[in-house]
């Protein structure tokens, strides 16, 4: 089975928005590789109790032994689809982020101000303007 080329990640390293992207999506294909391989542990386990697993030479597993092996894999395939949830919702959050990001809308504002007052009887005025900007929904 081939593994994805995943870039050597440093401090130093400069990735591009769709990189990002797309080491987000081979970690969750990674994630579900690695739950596929339990799930077929699982499997394997079963097959071993029950003395079908192919190239062993188990003995036979007592009703008590079946019901434990049972329980074990119950409890491991619960906690995979938990999961496997999380993988979802990861995937489908992933899967909303825009390939290039959107600029917001700004609206831009000039304020103009003008102060006049009087020193040692001399009228002195002075005017500043300030701009800000607004982020419009």
């Amino acid at each position: 089975m081939s593994m994805p080329n995943i870039p050597d990640i440093d401090p130093t390293i400069n990735l591009e928005r769709e990189d990002v992207i797309n080491l987000l999506l081979a970690s969750v294909a990674l994630e579900e590789l690695g739950l596929a391989h339990i799930i077929n542990a699982e499997a394997e386990k079963i097959q071993a109790a029950l003395g079908t697993l192919p190239n062993t030479n188990l003995e036979e597993a007592t009703l008590s032994e079946l019901m434990e092996v049972n329980e074990s894999v119950n409890k491991t395939l619960k906690t995979v689809v938990k999961k496997e949830m999380l993988l979802q919702f990861k995937l489908e959050d992933i899967l909303e982020l825009p390939i290039e990001p959107t600029p917001p809308d700004i609206e831009v504002f000039q304020n103009t101000v003008t102060v006049t007052g009087f020193v040692n009887d001399v009228q002195v005025e002075d005017t500043d303007e300030a701009f800000y900007h607004v982020v419009v929904n």
